[in-house]
Order: structure tokens, then sequence, then C-alpha cells
């Protein structure tokens, strides 16, 4: 199982979706933002603008290619160059792609989780929940390899494996466009520092 580099980095999840709303499991099904998820990306800005004024801002932004994620990143790096930061790289890697649900996909979200997470259970045609960690990983380091900062933005479940990655209880739920700083513990099995950037 590939191990996380020990370089700090910023997260994003996606605004809401029509299906986030209605509370489905969305997976690599491409569903855009909805009216509310544009203005908490655009709301994120602001709150990218307080955490950089405490935390290393981040130097490039890399992306899901899903939309919801994209169409996110590109709301905040336009909003930031707006207001006066330098035009940030954004560019896109699909191993930040939310997990395949499988069958699971456009249903109401379950009771599942915890036994997908611990490998007893994967839905049929999904993603095991150790093969979404070890990708999500690899596509973090390549971010993290050429210096600077990284702000990723991408996905929920995916998130839970970064979580698990990180030494952190993994099935905790991230809410829509809340700009996470991610510090490294001193060692591999030390658990990572997060740090919610809000109003």
């Amino acid at each position: 199982m590939p191990q996380l580099s020990l370089r700090p980095y910023w997260y994003l999840r996606h605004g809401q979706t029509d299906w986030n709303r209605e509370g489905l499991s969305q997976g690599r099904t491409d569903v855009p933002l909805n009216e509310t998820g544009i203005s908490q990306a655009e709301a994120a800005v602001k709150l990218f603008e307080t955490g950089v004024r405490r935390y290393p801002a981040f130097t490039h932004i890399v992306s899901s290619p899903l939309d919801r994620a994209f169409q996110t990143a590109a709301i905040v790096r336009e909003g930031l160059i707006a207001n006066g930061f330098d035009a940030l790289p954004l560019e896109t890697d699909e191993g930040l792609e939310e997990v395949c649900f499988g069958e699971q996909e456009g249903m109401p979200m379950g009771d599942w989780y915890d036994s997908w997470i611990a490998g007893d259970y994967t839905p049929q045609g999904a993603e095991p929940f150790a093969q979404l960690r070890a990708r999500a990983v690899d596509a973090v380091n390549r971010a993290t390899d050429n210096g600077g900062v990284p702000l990723i933005v991408a996905h929920g479940a995916l998130f839970r494996s970064l979580r698990a990655a990180m030494n952190l209880p993994a099935n905790v739920r991230l809410p829509n466009a809340t700009p996470l700083w991610l510090k490294p513990g001193e060692a591999e099995q030390h658990a990572w520092s997060l740090s919610v950037i809000e109003a």
C-alpha cells in the first residue's frame, strides 16, 4: 500500500450538486454543480483568503476531472485572481476522480460505508476502498512531488481514503466546499493535523 509523502497540502471538496442535496450516491456519475454549489465555491474564495494568512499559500491547483470538482476549482482560481492573487496553474489528475460506486450510484446513501472501508463489502461493480486509497495517495504524491503546496479539489469518498492514509478516522463526512489545511505528523505512522478554514 503506497504511503502519503510527508508534505502538506490543501484540500477542497466540490460544491453541492442536486444529488448531494437529495442524498444520493454520486460516485463516478458526472453530476454538475447546482446553484448552491456555485455559491459555495464562490464563498470558498473568501475562506482561502483567510486561510492563507494563517497557513502557507497554495502554489498550484490539481483537480479531479469530473465536472463538479473542476468547476469548483475554476471558480476558486478565477475568484482569487480577481482579488489580486497571482495566476495559479490548474491541471487535472484522473487519480482524483471519485470512487466508482457501481450498483449504488444514483441510490440513496446507505449504512454500508463502514463495511466498505473495512474491506468487508464492496457494491457490485464498485471500486474497493483499498484500491481507491492507493490511487488517491498516488495522485496527491504526484501533486506534491515537484515542490510548492498544492490545492487538491476532489470528492468526499476519495477524502475518506486520504483520511485513512493520514492515520485519521476514515468514515467522517466532509462538507461541500470547506477548505482544509493538512499537515503531516513527524513520521508515517503519526496522525496528520487537519485545520478547517471557517468564516
